[in-house]
């Protein structure tokens, strides 16, 4: 007599997940099919029902059946496999080592098939290898060296205001975030979903843009800020008299780019006439000391880049909702890098 079938019952995730598996195109195909078979089963199928009607051996179907009852989702992967990857002795390993750092002649990098054929042996080969020696050719990253005379000084200055402020000082980070665009997608968002991510329509409206100057509270980490259409000496002006408003006494220290907006007769009148701000330019190339553009790099990230605004005034609401959040639970940001540890990244190499 044969062995009755292992009852199968799903919980509600466990259905979710394994349907997932099933519709999903980059599944592979071995899960998606055992997904399949604890599917049917649980639906009351028996084995050999389920082995017709995939064309599989009635044993697969029973082996695949029990482990799930047993280890549940965990137990539908692929177990590791018993044989070893091939090893390669050094000279082979060197080899493919400076094979990846000669770029091909036909293209700027080298994938790892296309590598793997030209030096004869697996992509997987060349994973292992470029994994151990940390290569990435797949990767890139920009910079940009300072080449300001006075970068020593200016790294010194500004970032001894970040790990020691002045007493009873106060130090804000203050920039301006310029054409931001109010972009309207095409079609309508379509929203995340289990096993799919959110998406949007590559294509899109343009409705104006806006010109956001902000001011971060170097030691609370609050952030003040201020529209204009402009990004002139007249909206700086403007904006200084917002701060002054908002921090009106007290020593205060000003860390600004080397916009030619802050150094007009006008700007420079404007200082001259309050001597308890004090202004520390960041060095030529270098905006990233600036802590603001942290604060602006946040706002894009989780409130601009995948939005939809039909106007520049949807725009600015949806700047006023992240602020106004950011604003009730501000922290400042941690600066630990000292100048020592700073200068040797941002010095141009020697000629």
């Amino acid at each position: 007599m044969s062995r009755a079938a292992t009852a199968i019952v799903l919980s509600d995730t466990e259905r979710t997940t394994l349907e997932r598996w099933v519709r999903s195109r980059t599944t592979p195909q071995g899960l998606a099919q055992r997904s399949r078979i604890v599917l049917e089963a649980a639906a009351g199928a028996s084995n050999r029902a389920i082995a017709q009607r995939w064309h599989l051996n009635l044993h697969t179907v029973g082996t695949w059946r029990h482990r799930f009852a047993t280890a549940r989702l965990t137990g539908l992967h692929e177990r590791p496999g018993r044989g070893r990857p091939r090893r390669y002795l050094a000279p082979k390993v060197q080899a493919i080592v400076a094979a990846t750092l000669r770029l091909p002649a036909d293209a700027t990098h080298w994938s790892a098939r296309r590598l793997a054929r030209q030096v004869g042996v697996s992509h997987m080969t060349v994973h292992r290898i470029w994994r151990a020696f940390a290569l990435k050719p797949h990767q890139t990253q920009t910079f940009k060296f300072s080449r300001d005379p006075q970068l020593t000084e200016k790294v010194l200055d500004v970032v001894g205001l970040y790990l020691h402020p002045p007493d009873n000082a106060l130090v804000l980070s203050l920039d301006a975030k310029t054409q931001l665009q109010a972009v309207e997608r095409s079609q309508p968002l379509l929203p995340l979903r289990p096993g799919s991510v959110a998406r949007r329509t590559h294509d899109y409206v343009r409705h104006g843009t806006l010109d956001l100057f902000a001011a971060l509270n170097v030691g609370t980490g609050n952030v003040l800020v201020s529209y204009h259409r402009r990004h002139r000496h007249q909206e700086v002006l403007v904006f200084l008299r917002r701060i002054e408003r908002a921090y009106p006494t007290g020593e205060t220290h000003l860390v600004l780019d080397n916009a030619s907006t802050y150094t007009t007769p006008q700007v420079e009148r404007w200082f001259h006439r309050r001597p308890r701000f004090h202004r520390h330019p960041t060095p030529t190339g270098a905006s990233w000391l600036n802590q603001i553009e942290a604060w602006f790099s946040i706002l894009s990230r989780r409130a601009i880049r995948r939005g939809s605004f039909g106007s520049v005034a949807q725009l600015r609401a949806a700047i006023e909702r992240f602020l106004n959040s950011w604003n009730t639970d501000a922290k400042p940001f941690a600066w630990v890098k000292t100048p020592e540890q700073i200068l040797p990244h941002v010095r141009p190499p020697p000629s």
